[in-house]
């Protein structure tokens, strides 16, 4: 695996948007081996696995390199400058020794240390990866501090041996008008979200993720109830593979109990259903979470919580019931209630809920009632595609990954 170095005016556990981006690649590149190290001229040890070399100088906030910021804000380079860009040229150098790519974080656009942008220009490494995330050239607030000529001009060229990334498509088009560049020389990935974390996942959630890969579907129904026959989940199961077939998208239902433990018939029952997702061909969709440990897994009171929050809709198809506590729960997060006309669920559902008959209509009908609402609802389109396409780790291996491995 590549050794590749982080580079940044500070690290964490400084706080800041680049900060938390440098930890989210730096975390994810070493879990999938990478030998990372982090350079910075403020910061820490923030992961055991992953050494970070500190330098004030390579801050933006060490006494030297503002007393020469002062001046080359007024214009003036003076032997100051030259001589820190000596002596930045000496410290990469060394702390860069061995690295096989380099990732730089706003180096190259942005004027808060123009010694070290100098200096890296100077070592004109072979790899690196030009991380911009702000642009001073094209900033208003900035522009009173750019003068012409050298070393100004470092932040408006395309550098050699570089690889330029920024944020956002609109930044993607602000860059490559500023460096001359076709849009395609630029390439655009933006933040993430950190799910388990922003969500606060427990240990048991985040197992059930790493066994099932839930995040990477594109709509989620839960179905929180044991496996006893008056839960109906034989049609819950015909009516996800009615729901895959009308929109053609990996839809999937999580199952979270396990057998009922009072009634002798169940692991007949149980049977039954394993034997229908077979058939049906849901193996890899229909999810029944006791199967993931033996004795059987059963969701603690924050797990459920956390299934609550990632799933688009709730589906609950049961034939009888007392009460049904899953409408509130699921009330109370916000899910789309599709369940049994049942006068308990009448009762608290009221006409925010989406019934349907569990034993008179189809499968395809109550899958089609689920599509048209979840395609047509916004919130749910946004979430599916957060949950996609917004993770730090998908963004990683989506984009990051086939850089480092394409340089």
């Amino acid at each position: 695996m590549k050794r590749v170095a982080i580079l940044h005016y500070a690290s964490p556990p400084v706080v800041g948007g680049v900060e938390l981006t440098i930890a989210h690649h730096a975390r994810s590149l070493a879990d999938l081996g990478y030998q990372v190290t982090i350079i910075s001229g403020r910061g820490g040890t923030f992961d055991p696995r992953i050494p970070t070399q500190v330098h004030p100088l390579l801050s933006s906030s060490a006494s030297e390199v503002l007393l020469v910021k002062r001046e080359l804000d007024e214009g003036r380079r003076t032997p100051s400058f030259d001589r820190l860009v000596a002596q930045l040229v000496d410290i990469l150098g060394e702390l860069l020794s061995g690295c096989d790519v380099l990732i730089a974080h706003n180096i190259h656009t942005l004027n808060k240390n123009l010694p070290l942008t100098a200096a890296l220009r100077r070592l004109n490494l072979p790899r690196v990866i030009a991380w911009c995330h702000d642009l001073a050239w094209t900033n208003e607030q900035y522009l009173p501090e750019l003068h012409p000529g050298y070393p100004w001009e470092l932040l408006r060229q395309a550098w050699p041996n570089t690889r330029y990334v920024t944020v956002s498509e609109p930044r993607r088009r602000e860059l490559a008008q500023l460096l001359g560049l076709p849009e395609d020389a630029v390439e655009a990935v933006t933040g993430g979200v950190d799910v388990p974390g922003f969500l606060q996942w427990t240990t048991q959630m985040r197992y059930i993720e790493e066994q099932l890969g839930l995040l990477s579907a594109d709509v989620l129904l839960l179905l929180p109830a044991r496996l006893t026959r008056r839960k109906n989940i034989g049609l819950a199961l015909h009516v996800l593979a009615a729901l895959r077939r009308q929109t053609g998208q990996d839809c999937r239902l999580i199952v979270s109990g396990p057998p009922g433990p009072h009634n002798p018939t169940n692991p007949g029952y149980l049977g039954e259903l394993l034997s229908l997702r077979q058939k049906l061909g849901l193996q890899r969709s229909a999810h029944f979470l006791y199967e993931l440990e033996d004795p059987p897994l059963i969701p603690d009171d924050t797990t459920m919580a956390n299934l609550y929050q990632i799933a688009d809709a709730m589906l609950f198809p049961s034939l009888q019931e007392g009460f049904g506590l899953p409408i509130l729960e699921a009330g109370l997060i916000g899910l789309p209630i599709f369940c049994s006309d049942l006068p308990p669920f009448r009762q608290t559902g009221q006409d925010d809920v989406h019934f349907f008959d569990p034993v008179q209509d189809s499968p395809e009908s109550i899958a089609q009632k689920i599509a048209q609402e979840l395609v047509n609802q916004a919130r749910q389109r946004l979430k599916a595609r957060v949950r996609q396409r917004y993770r730090w780790d998908a963004l990683i291996q989506t984009h990051l990954v086939p850089m480092l491995e394409a340089l």
